[in-house]
């Protein structure tokens, strides 16, 4: 009973404690800037839950404003409001701030790269956190991992593509890696924010467009324009996205908000990967049924051409960019370390 009693004790003295402790915090309020639509499916409401999960850890002591793209900065501008101060947080993905340095790629997707256990393993464990790291604290920015999404369709077409020459000329949206992939095949590629990608392909501005998986894609609409979608997403088995804060800001902050900006990130992969996994059936199978959606794979003579093409990227990036092949090698030697435990420990 005594014995019962002082654990007792010694939980409320906790609670009180970190009540206490709640209480002595000086109110912080950021401002976040999107690149994507707070009402994007997944991602975009994968922001919201962050801050959510801040505010209640906090007990509303650290509040993170969520704008939307456009708001404050354009979309793929977010990352470099951070770096300059002009804003304190931003939601975004490493890939978008590839202009200053195409390194920043390899953090959110990588063609024919690994799922989402694999790649957690090489973030979290393997080194790529610190790497991230290293490269973002040039630009005065502290990144946190805080969304990573499943596989993405490999894209919408209005016709069906049956060999490599009918890629040939189209005008393409891509993301990242996959985007000069593509170009090695004929393809005109653009990177265009999420909210602008279905008026330029309803106009005409695209012939074709990649954006998500299809839970997203649904919402989207883009099966009103192209009705051939296909798969698999080669260019991104998984997808990551990432909170920013500028480094002065972080660095202010108490070892309490920083713990549940930590947190918050945890609570918020958790839950979108589950919600990930769990609704891609329903919006392929209605798309399917009742939008005339045409569900295709890519030929083998068509994927083998993709991956020779990947091949060629992957040296020239590396021959270009010094620290594209650090970082590069760096992925590259987990993956091979990884291999005899992906080749073993899972049913094919």
């Amino acid at each position: 009973m005594r014995f019962t009693s002082w654990l007792v004790a010694t939980a409320c003295a906790s609670v009180i404690a970190a009540s206490a402790a709640t209480a002595q915090e000086k109110k912080v309020r950021f401002n976040m800037p999107s690149a994507y639509p707070g009402s994007l499916t997944l991602i975009g409401e994968a922001a919201h839950s962050f801050t959510k999960h801040v505010s209640r850890l906090t007990s509303g002591t650290l509040e993170i404003k969520f704008h939307e793209p456009g708001a404050l900065v354009p979309a793929l501008q977010a990352i470099e409001a951070v770096s300059q101060g002009s804003a304190e947080a931003a939601y975004s993905a490493p890939g978008f701030f590839a202009k200053a340095d195409t390194a920043f790629i390899i953090f959110s997707s990588v063609p024919f790269g690994p799922a989402i256990p694999e790649y957690m393993a090489w973030i979290f464990k393997g080194g790529g956190l610190q790497l991230s790291r290293e490269m973002f604290a040039k630009h005065n920015v502290v990144n946190f991992p805080c969304n990573v999404i499943p596989p993405e369709a490999s894209g919408w077409f209005r016709k069906e593509i049956k060999s490599v020459d009918d890629l040939k000329g189209l005008k393409m949206r891509f993301f990242g890696l996959g985007a000069k992939v593509m170009e090695k095949l004929g393809v005109a590629t653009q990177l265009l924010a999420p909210g602008d990608i279905f008026q330029a392909l309803q106009l005409g501005t695209i012939d074709a467009t990649e954006f998500s998986l299809p839970m997203m894609d649904q919402k989207f609409g883009f099966y009103q324009v192209a009705k051939y979608y296909y798969f698999p997403g080669w260019h991104q088995q998984a997808s990551w996205q990432e909170v920013y804060i500028n480094k002065d800001k972080w660095d202010a902050l108490s070892d309490q908000h920083k713990a549940a900006v930590e947190a918050a990130c945890a609570l918020t992969i958790q839950e979108v990967i589950a919600d990930g996994e769990a609704s891609q059936w329903k919006a392929l199978t209605e798309m399917r049924d009742k939008n005339g959606v045409h569900i295709q794979t890519w030929s083998p003579e068509i994927m083998s051409a993709i991956e020779k093409a990947w091949g060629e990227v992957a040296a020239e990036e590396s021959a270009k960019n010094p620290n594209f092949k650090r970082v590069f090698d760096h992925y590259t030697a987990f993956r091979k370390d990884y291999a005899i435990w992906k080749s073993i420990g899972y049913l094919k």
